[in-house]
Parts: C-alpha cells; sequence; structure tokens
C-alpha cells in the first residue's frame, strides 16, 4: 500500500532532510543475488546522490548499476522521517568525469563543510578535493529512477 500524499516530504522538507542528515545507506547487489548494504557519507544537488568510496561498493556498481539509497532521521515512530530512492549508479572513473558531472563542484564544498574534519570539526570549512584514485577509490553518482518519502510527524493522533 502507497503512503498517502499528505505523509511525504515537500520538496523544501526533502531538501532539509538530504542536506542536514549525516549518513545515507546504499544497498548494492553483489555476486549472484547478494544485496550489500553500507552506511556512507554523501551529498545532494542538481536532484542526485554523490558519495565517495571504495571496495565492494564500487565493484558491484561497476558490474551493475542498479540500486537503493535510504536516507532517515529519527528513531520513534511518531518522529520518523525519510527518503528511499530507487535507480542508476555511475561510478566515475577519473577526474574528467568528475568534472563533467552537474552538480560535483556544489557537493564537494558540501560535503567538506559537512564533514569537515571528519566530523564536522574543523574551523574552516574546505572543499572536498577527493578524486578517483587506486582501482577502487571512486565518486559515484546516483540518479534516482523512484522515491518514496515520509514524515510521520504528519500522521493525524486520534
Amino acid at each position: 500500500m502507497p503512503i498517502p500524499q499528505e505523509l511525504s516530504l515537500t520538496k523544501d522538507e526533502l531538501d532539509d532532510l538530504m542536506l542536514t542528515s549525516w549518513n545515507m545507506r546504499v544497498a548494492t547487489i553483489g555476486p549472484g543475488t547478494r544485496i550489500n548494504v553500507t552506511p556512507l557519507w554523501f551529498g545532494w544537488a542538481e536532484g542526485k546522490i554523490f558519495f565517495y568510496c571504495r571496495g565492494q561498493k564500487v565493484v558491484n556498481l561497476r558490474r551493475n548499476t542498479t540500486c537503493t539509497v535510504l536516507v532517515d532521521k529519527n528513531e520513534r515512530f511518531p518522529e520518523l522521517q525519510g527518503a528511499m530512492f530507487q535507480g542508476q549508479a555511475k561510478v566515475l572513473e577519473d577526474p574528467e568525469a568528475e568534472a563533467a558531472v552537474p552538480g560535483m563542484e556544489e557537493v564537494r564544498w558540501q560535503m567538506g563543510k559537512k564533514y569537515a574534519g571528519g566530523h564536522g570539526e574543523a574551523a574552516e570549512p574546505r572543499k572536498n578535493e577527493s578524486s578517483a584514485r587506486g582501482r577502487h577509490w571512486r565518486w559515484v553518482v546516483f540518479t534516482p529512477a523512484k522515491m518514496v518519502t515520509w514524515d510521520n510527524k504528519k500522521i493525524r493522533r486520534a
């Protein structure tokens, strides 16, 4: 049963969730039918999700670009808010591919500020200069094809 429209996040509420939440979880398809779910830091620009990662996630996304991303906050049911995105991810294999993606520069500054010093404690925000390196460290840009959002605060209490 779909979530009623009146319980969905507005565009502004979605932007707030995506710009203030610390972690997302990405589910990729591993070898065979195995699902790999991993929490990651992320950026949000141009209606897309950007993340910098390595390892099994990159291997999986090179093999199969289909994945699901979940961003949510709060713990108690009446306070839950979130967004689940289904779509395709693209591994950006080199700095030229990174530079060609709209929103990448914005995300570099956004993530540099959000995660400054590793946990947001740096006095001066700085641009995230990470780039493709080695065999597997890569930026990934995720383009949602389907999105479901919810805000349980909007449920009318009897």
